[in-house]
């Protein structure tokens, strides 16, 4: 599968989507509606940016394409890593990325080497990990003053969501839930 990159100096180009049960896809409405709305809070022109749970790099990349300096994906499944690692070559954005291939609760667990501007996490939709992560993330001290997490969820998760997150989703946009986690 192929996904195109919706806006900014990367848009029109495509990316691949491994097959794969453990990677979900922003949908294209998703993303778009996504990067409107941190288009508003946002200035993405050099921004350093973290992208757990990183798939096909979709979420990046659009990051990237709008200005982002940087952006350090973090990618667990062996897969999908080797195909992330072709979506930058192709993109030709080497160097304004880094790759790590390690567990999202393993990785927030550690002491950051820089903080960021923005942190997105995609999970598959029913891996509640993402609790423990967004937890290491706060305590770690992984944004800088301002910055915020955002996080995509299945609408089937949204009571138990709401109750680790401590609040409410800030867009819903079909089955998946927004919500936004600032410092």
């Amino acid at each position: 599968m192929r996904m195109r990159i919706i806006a900014g100096i990367l848009k029109g180009r495509f990316i691949t989507v491994p097959q794969s049960k453990e990677i979900r896809p922003t949908t294209d409405r998703v993303r778009e509606t996504l990067f409107n709305l941190l288009n508003n809070r946002i200035d993405f022109d050099g921004i350093e940016v973290l992208d757990f749970y990183s798939g096909s790099g979709s979420l990046g990349f659009e990051c990237l394409s709008r200005g982002a300096k940087h952006v350090t994906f973090v990618e667990r499944n062996f897969k999908i890593f080797k195909n992330l690692l072709e979506n930058i070559k192709s993109l030709n954005v080497e160097d304004n990325c880094r790759v790590i291939r390690m567990n999202a609760v393993e990785y927030s667990k550690k002491i950051p080497d820089k903080q960021y501007d923005l942190i997105l996490a995609d999970p598959p939709f029913f891996y509640d990990d993402i609790y423990e992560v967004v937890k290491n993330i706060l305590q770690n001290k992984y944004l800088k003053e301002g910055a915020g997490i955002v996080i995509e969820r299945s609408i089937q998760t949204k009571e138990k969501d709401i109750e680790n997150f401590e609040t409410e989703p800030f867009k819903i946009i079909g089955d998946s839930c927004l919500y936004e986690i600032f410092e």
